[in-house]
C-alpha cells in the first residue's frame, strides 16, 4: 500500500471497533504496525459516544456506566492516528467520485470505504407505534428513555420474545414494573430453542412474575387524551393496560447507504459481499449486521461480526483469509434463567436423533442432537448450562463423545460429566475470536499467563460475549496444576482477592459501593462484563450490608442483591411471595396471633408454623407485600429476614419459666440474642437456638451457634447445621456468664463474617479453618490475633445502626415503587399467580398436575373464578 491512502469507516459499533483493532494490530514488540503512517483513517459515528459493549448493554440498568461499557481503549485512536467524528452520520456515498457526505455537510474522499452501519430495530407498523411511551432497545440513549419512563409507568410490555426482548423484560421487572412479553411465534426464543426448551423457559419466566403471551402479535397501541400510550391490544384481542411499550421484535440491516449508491442488496436486506467482505465495488467493503455474507445469511451476533471485521482487515493488508460462515451458538442468562443453544440445535441434518432430559420440577431441559455417525451436532440447554463450555466445542470439532449422550444430559450426580481434558487442542473454546484450546494452553505454558485476565489479554478469548469465561478458568487452572503451579483463590474472574480479603479492603478503606471496589481492586477483565457477575455482586452486596452501608434497596446496592432481597420476601414456585414476620424466641402475644390470622384471612394466604417457631404466610403477590407489611409493622412486627443471608431465628424451649426441668431463662436469652443479631448480613444464613437444660428441646447443637443452659452458666456450641450434610456443633466454651456469652458470640459471628467464603455456612467454615476449634477459641476468647477490639466495634456498629428493612421501606415512596402489579388497574390480580384449594387453604397450582386453577388469591368475600388449566 502506498502512504497516504484514505480509509473511511462508517459506523463505530462493536464490529467497527474490532475492524480498527485488527487493521492496526500490534507487532510482538508492542509497536503499532506501519499502517499507522500509511493510512489516513476517518470514522463516522452516528451516536454521541465511541464504540461500547451492546452485548452487556442491559447491565447499564444495574449501575454499569457508559464509560465502563466502552470498547475503545484509552489512547487507541490517538496512537493509530484515527479521526473519530461522533454524532456526524454519513448521509450519502458517491462511488464515482469516491466521497462520503456527512450530516454536517462535510465531504470526505476515500480510497477504501468500509460499511459497518449495523442494524436498526424493527418496529411493526401498528397504529400508535410512535406514540409517547413507545421505545426501542438498542442504544444507551434508548435505555435512558426507558428508565425515565419507568419511573412513572404503571406497567410495561415488550414486543418480542427473543434474546433482546427477554433482556428488556428483565430490565422492566427489575425496575418494579408488572411486565408482559408478547411473542408472535408459538414459543419464546424460537430461533434458539425447541418446543420442549421453550416450554421450560416460559414456565421459569412466568414463575418470576412475567406474563408471557405467545402466538400473538401487536395489533395497536391505544393512546390517551394526551396522545401517550395507555394500552396494547394484541392480535388475539387481549388488551394489556400499559403505558410503556418496548419494541424488541428483531432488527433489519442498515443498508440504505448502499441502496442509494447502487450497491446490490439482498431481497430481504443486507449489503451483498463476497468471502472477503467486498461488495460489487472493490473499493467498498461491508461487515457485521449490515452485510449479507457469501453464504446468504445476515448475522446478528457479535462472533460472526468480529470474524467479518478481521476478514476485511486482512483483505486490505495481507490479502488472505475469507469469511464463509460462523458459529451462532449462544449462552446467556435471561431473567435469571440460564439458556444456551449450539450447533444444529433443531436437528436439521438428515438422520439426526435427539437425546432429551426434561425435569419440569426443577425447570431444567437438555437436548443433544446426535448425527447418524454418533457425533454431537448441537443441542439446547435451559435451566442448567453447566456443560455448555464443553458440549459446544465438541459439537463444532466433530470429536467423538467422551461418554454415551444420555449420560451427558443427566444431572452431574447421575451422569458422567465431560471435562476440558476431553477436548482436542483444535477445539474452538471462544467463538467470538476463534480461539482454540491449544491457543489457551500455549498462553499458559509458553507465554506465562497465570490468570484468566492475562489469557484474555494474550488471546482475546472471553472478551466478546463472555460465555466461554468459565471454561477458560478451568483450562487455566488445569494447565497450571499440571505444571505444579499453585492457582489463585480469587472470588471470581473479576477479583483476585478472596471474599475475606475483600471484606478487609472494604472495611479498612471505607469503600461504600461496588463500582469503586471493582475500579480500584478488580482484575480489569472484560469477559463477563466489568459490571461484575452473579458470584461477586451478591457477595460484595452482603459485605456492604454487614458493614452497615445503608438500606439494601438504596442506590447501587439494590442491583447487587439476590432475587429474594429485591422484594424483601421469599419468591415461591408460582411467582407469589412469602411473608415471615420476626417472632423472637417464638414468644407471641394473643394480639399478635390475631393480627397475623386476620392478615392471612383477608389476603387469602396459606399459613404454616415453621421449624424455627415462626409463622409463614404464603401466597402474597408483589403489590400486596407493602399492604401486608404495613399492618404487621403497625402491630409491632418487623422483618424476619427469611429472604436474606442473615440471622433467621433463635429457637427456644420454655426454659425455667415454665418447665420443671429448666435451669435458666432460655426464652429471655433467645429473645435477647435474636434482637441483638437481627438484620446481621453474613456469607450465608444463620440459625441459632437456646435450650433451658441438657434435655436440649430447642436442638441447639444443630445450629450455627447454640446455647445450652447448665446450673453454673451457659455452654456455647458453634458450627452445627442440618440440611443435606448435617453436622453436630462443637463446644466452644462452657459455664459462661451472660455478658461473657454474648461477647463471645459477638466475636464468633464477626470473625466468621470477616473470614468465610461466599455462601459458606459456619460448619464448612469451621472445618477448613486453620487450627480448627482451638484456633477459633484462641481468637475470640484469648485475642490471639489482637483483633477482638475490632470485632467488638463491628458488632457495636451493627446493633447501633440496625433499622427494620420493611419499616424503612414503607416510609420511602421511592423504594415502594418496585412493589406494583398493575398500577393502571388497582385491585386486578396478577394472572400469573395461580392457586388451587387444599385442606381448607391454598397451594401453588402445578400446570402439569392440576386441571383447574384459581385466577385470584382467596380474599374474604370475593368471588372465585375457576377455569380449565
Amino acid at each position: 500500500m502506498t502512504p497516504g491512502k484514505r480509509l473511511v469507516l462508517i459506523g463505530h459499533g462493536m464490529v467497527g471497533q474490532r475492524f480498527l483493532e485488527a487493521f492496526f494490530e500490534q507487532d510482538p514488540s508492542g509497536r503499532t504496525s506501519a499502517r499507522t503512517s500509511a493510512w489516513q483513517v476517518t470514522v463516522l459515528a452516528e451516536e454521541p459516544r465511541p464504540a461500547y459493549d451492546r452485548v452487556h448493554l442491559s447491565s447499564w440498568f444495574t449501575g454499569t456506566s457508559a464509560e465502563e461499557l466502552s470498547l475503545c481503549p484509552d489512547g487507541f485512536l490517538e496512537k493509530c492516528g484515527i479521526e473519530l467524528r461522533l454524532g456526524d452520520r454519513a448521509t450519502a456515498v458517491d462511488r464515482a467520485a469516491r466521497t462520503v457526505t456527512t450530516a454536517s455537510g462535510r465531504e470526505l474522499p476515500y480510497d477504501v470505504l468500509v460499511l459497518a452501519t449495523g442494524s436498526y430495530p424493527f418496529v411493526p407498523p401498528v397504529p400508535g407505534h410512535d406514540a409517547p411511551g413507545c421505545h426501542v432497545y438498542r442504544t444507551i440513549e434508548d435505555l435512558e428513555g426507558i428508565r425515565d419512563a419507568a419511573a412513572t409507568a404503571g406497567a410495561g410490555a415488550v414486543i418480542g420474545g427473543g434474546l433482546l426482548g427477554l433482556e428488556a423484560a428483565g430490565a422492566l421487572k427489575a425496575m418494579g414494573l408488572p411486565t408482559h412479553v408478547v411473542e408472535f411465534a408459538p414459543r419464546l426464543m424460537a430461533l434458539q430453542v425447541d418446543d420442549g426448551g421453550g416450554a421450560v423457559l416460559r414456565r421459569r419466566i412466568e414463575d418470576l412474575g412475567v406474563t408471557v403471551h405467545t402466538g400473538a402479535g401487536a395489533r395497536r397501541v391505544e393512546t390517551g387524551e394526551d396522545g401517550a400510550a395507555r394500552a396494547l391490544t394484541l392480535s388475539d384481542g387481549t388488551r394489556l393496560p400499559t403505558d410503556l411499550v418496548i419494541f424488541a421484535a428483531g432488527v433489519r440491516p442498515r443498508d440504505e447507504l448502499a441502496r442509494a449508491c447502487g450497491l446490490p442488496v439482498g431481497e430481504r436486506g443486507g449489503i451483498v459481499v463476497d468471502e472477503h467482505c467486498r461488495t460489487a465495488d472493490p473499493a467498498v467493503l461491508a461487515i457485521g449486521e449490515c452485510a449479507l455474507a457469501a453464504d446468504g445469511r445476515v448475522y446478528g451476533l457479535v462472533a460472526p461480526g468480529y470474524a467479518m471485521a478481521e476478514t476485511a482487515a486482512r483483505a486490505l493488508t495481507e490479502g488472505g483469509g475469507s469469511f464463509t460462515g460462523a458459529d451462532t451458538s449462544t449462552k446467556l442468562k435471561l431473567l435469571g434463567v440460564d439458556v444456551a443453544s449450539f450447533g444444529d440445535a433443531h436437528g436439521a441434518a438428515e438422520g439426526a436423533l435427539d437425546v432429551t432430559y426434561s425435569n419440569s420440577r426443577d425447570g431444567v431441559y437438555k437436548k443433544l442432537v446426535i448425527g447418524a455417525d454418533g457425533a454431537l451436532l448441537g443441542g439446547v440447554l435451559v435451566g442448567d448450562t453447566e456443560a455448555y463450555g464443553i458440549l459446544r466445542p465438541l459439537a463444532l470439532s466433530g470429536t467423538p463423545l467422551p461418554a454415551p449422550p444420555e449420560q451427558l444430559v443427566l444431572p452431574a450426580s447421575a451422569g458422567v460429566p465431560a471435562g476440558p481434558v476431553t477436548l482436542p487442542d483444535d477445539a474452538v473454546v471462544c467463538s467470538c475470536h476463534h480461539v482454540t484450546k491449544g491457543a489457551v494452553r500455549a498462553a499458559v505454558n509458553d507465554k506465562g499467563c497465570t490468570t484468566v485476565p492475562e489469557v484474555k489479554q494474550c488471546t482475546r478469548a472471553g472478551t466478546g460475549c463472555g460465555s466461554c469465561v468459565k471454561l477458560l478458568g478451568t483450562l487455566v487452572t488445569d494447565e497450571l496444576a499440571a505444571a505444579g503451579v499453585e492457582t489463585a483463590r480469587g472470588l471470581c474472574e473479576h477479583f483476585e482477592h478472596t471474599r475475606a480479603e475483600l471484606y478487609e479492603i472494604i472495611r479498612v478503606k471505607g469503600i461504600d459501593g461496588f463500582a469503586r471496589l471493582i475500579d480500584e481492586h478488580g482484575t480489569g477483565g472484560a469477559g463477563a462484563g466489568a459490571e461484575g457477575c452473579d458470584v461477586c455482586k451478591p457477595a460484595v452486596g452482603s459485605i456492604l450490608a454487614s458493614l452497615g452501608n445503608g438500606h439494601i434497596l438504596d442506590g447501587e446496592q439494590a442491583a447487587l442483591q439476590d432475587t429474594n432481597d429485591h422484594f424483601l420476601a421469599n419468591l415461591q414456585r408460582n411467582g407469589s411471595y412469602s411473608v415471615v414476620p420476626r417472632v423472637p424466641g417464638g414468644e407471641i402475644t394473643p394480639a399478635g396471633l390475631i393480627t397475623i390470622g386476620e392478615i392471612a384471612r383477608d389476603y387469602g394466604l396459606y399459613t404454616k408454623i415453621t421449624g424455627g417457631q415462626r409463622i409463614d404466610l404464603f401466597g402474597a403477590t408483589v403489590d400486596q407485600l407493602p399492604h401486608i407489611w404495613r399492618r404487621l409493622v403497625d402491630a409491632g412486627f418487623e422483618s424476619g429476614h427469611a429472604y436474606g443471608k442473615a440471622l433467621r431465628t433463635v429457637k427456644s424451649c420454655v426454659g425455667e419459666t415454665w418447665c420443671r426441668y429448666g435451669v435458666q431463662d432460655s426464652v429471655g436469652l433467645a429473645i435477647e440474642l435474636e434482637l441483638r443479631y437481627r438484620g446481621l448480613r453474613a456469607p450465608h444464613k444463620l440459625k441459632s437456638a437456646v435450650s433451658g437444660c441438657a434435655r436440649e428441646c430447642a436442638e441447639a447443637q444443630s445450629k450455627d451457634f447454640g446455647v445450652i443452659a447448665t446450673s453454673t452458666g451457659w455452654n456455647l456450641y458453634v458450627g452445627g447445621n442440618g440440611g443435606m450434610t448435617p453436622r453436630h456443633a462443637d463446644l466452644l466454651a462452657s459455664g459462661l456468664d451472660r455478658p461473657t456469652l454474648i461477647r463471645t458470640i459477638d466475636r464468633f459471628l464477626m470473625f466468621y463474617i470477616r473470614t468465610a467464603d461466599r455462601l459458606e455456612r459456619t460448619a464448612p467454615w469451621l472445618e477448613r479453618l486453620d487450627g480448627g476449634l482451638d484456633h477459633l477459641r484462641a481468637v475470640v476468647m484469648d485475642d490471639s490475633l489482637g483483633i477482638c477490639a475490632d470485632l467488638d466495634a463491628l458488632m457495636a456498629r451493627h446493633t447501633a445502626a440496625y433499622e427494620d428493612e420493611w419499616a424503612a421501606t414503607l416510609a420511602d415512596p421511592v423504594r415502594l415503587r418496585r412493589f406494583v402489579s398493575f398500577a393502571n388497574a388497582p385491585g386486578t390480580p396478577d394472572p400469573t399467580v395461580r392457586f388451587v384449594p387444599e385442606r381448607d387453604q391454598i397451594r401453588p397450582a402445578l400446570p402439569h398436575k392440576d386441571g383447574q386453577v384459581l385466577t385470584a388469591p382467596l380474599i374474604a368475600g370475593a368471588r372465585l373464578e375457576v377455569r380449565a388449566g
